[in-house]
């Protein structure tokens, strides 16, 4: 693969925030303009739901505080977060975190992933990813030159588990795949993988010497009261096999601050952290003296978020639902939905931007997540409950008028 080759796999005009660069011409519009407050569900609203308290004054007392000692950190953050945060995420995930080897700070959760998939493939390699999923999963695999092996989640037949086809992940497995990466729950339909299925994974890839990379970046955000099981806590998951990935992002408010953490094998964070020194050296060290606020929120803060998303997501399920055609699986875990739609007049590359244009509705296509999810697309609803609902009104109506 060429370097012109390497690039043009990785477009970013339909990534979120990336809407303003997207070309309109062409777009045939039915129908007058629909008013309303503009609505960007291609990310969170932080001006919606306000982030942890606290973090601002730890985030100023790492500049005015710590000053030098806190800007310049070892690579994979600095020893006395990297210990506190260790044991919070232990305790949370129900594993043992080393302090000094079995995790790093990144920037960002997408840091982590870039860097987990740097460790762990080369050209020529075979990595499975699922399809729908986080969207970079496959570039990133692309970028590395390996080859990215799809097995689909059957999410709309099941309504227990993410849907996961274990003897379709066997069999990529048995192609010599040497990466699973997946998120869980899942990112665009927010479902969350069973017992059973996690089990499945941790048997399968010990059985194939598979290593496996879990985004748990929305695990914190559980609904209705379900179970959440992390890999890294299978028994017959091999600790030397996994890195899991989590931070301080939509859930708590913290997206614009550029905190993830990996962890897992030390082997695997030695790597991350080489190759972290050659691409930004590490996370920004005034930020990382937000995660002190991590998994510290005032008692009732994080039930209370949990509460507000529920509800927006009961309401936006309500009326997408009316829609005839339309089918949503309710979001378990997270704040995205992915809903399916009849088929419509224009492609939905094409309906994202009538949205957009008639609206003021941003949207994600189904089409960056696989190219064959050709009648979806994807929203995050952790926005203001009136505006979104409003939104999603304008959204159906809409639907209506390219319907087929």
């Amino acid at each position: 693969m060429n370097i012109e080759e390497k690039f043009s796999k990785l477009g970013v005009e339909n990534a979120p925030g990336q809407e303003d660069r997207q070309q309109s011409d062409g777009i045939e519009v039915i129908g007058g303009q629909l008013e309303g407050a503009p609505v960007d569900f291609s990310h969170g609203d932080v001006d919606a739901h306000a982030p942890i308290p606290g973090s601002l004054a730890q985030f100023t007392e790492g500049v005015t505080k710590a000053g030098n000692s806190q800007a310049y950190t070892e690579y994979r953050g600095a020893a006395s977060i990297r210990k506190e945060t260790a044991e919070k995420i232990s305790d949370f995930a129900g594993v043992s975190i080393d302090p000094e080897e079995n995790i790093i700070i990144t920037p960002g959760t997408q840091g982590a992933l870039f860097l987990a998939v740097g460790s762990m493939i080369a050209a020529g390699d075979k990595a499975t990813i699922i399809q729908p999923d986080y969207f970079d999963n496959r570039k990133m695999i692309e970028f590395f030159e390996a080859e990215p092996i799809p097995v689909e989640l059957n999410y709309h037949e099941t309504e227990k588990g993410a849907g996961l086809d274990l003897d379709g992940l066997e069999a990529s497995f048995k192609s010599g795949v040497k990466l699973f990466i997946f998120s869980n729950p899942n990112n665009p339909t927010g479902s969350i993988y069973s017992k059973e299925e996690i089990e499945g994974i941790a048997e399968l890839a010990g059985r194939y010497g598979v290593t496996v990379i879990a985004d748990e970046l929305y695990s914190r955000q559980v609904f209705d009261g379900r179970d959440y099981h992390h890999l890294a806590a299978e028994p017959s998951m091999d600790p030397e096999a996994i890195i899991s990935v989590i931070g301080p992002s939509k859930t708590e408010s913290l997206s614009g601050y550029r905190l993830g953490i990996a962890f897992g094998s030390k082997t695997i964070i030695d790597r991350m952290e080489q190759l972290q020194a050659i691409v930004s050296l590490r996370a920004s060290g005034y930020n990382q003296a937000v995660l002190k606020q991590w998994f510290s929120e005032p008692e009732g803060w994080m039930a209370a978020r949990i509460q507000a998303h529920q509800n927006i997501r009961d309401d936006l399920i309500k009326i997408l639902r009316m829609a005839e055609g339309v089918q949503v699986r309710p979001t378990e875990a997270g704040s995205y939905l992915f809903p399916k739609l009849p088929e419509l007049k224009v492609s939905i590359v094409e309906f994202a931007k009538i949205l957009r244009i008639q609206a003021g509705v941003t949207v994600t296509p189904g089409t960056e997540f696989g190219a064959q999810f050709t009648n979806s697309f994807r929203i995050n609803f952790s926005q203001d409950h009136d505006k979104a609902v409003s939104a999603i009104k304008r959204v159906t109506t809409l639907l209506e008028r390219y319907r087929k």
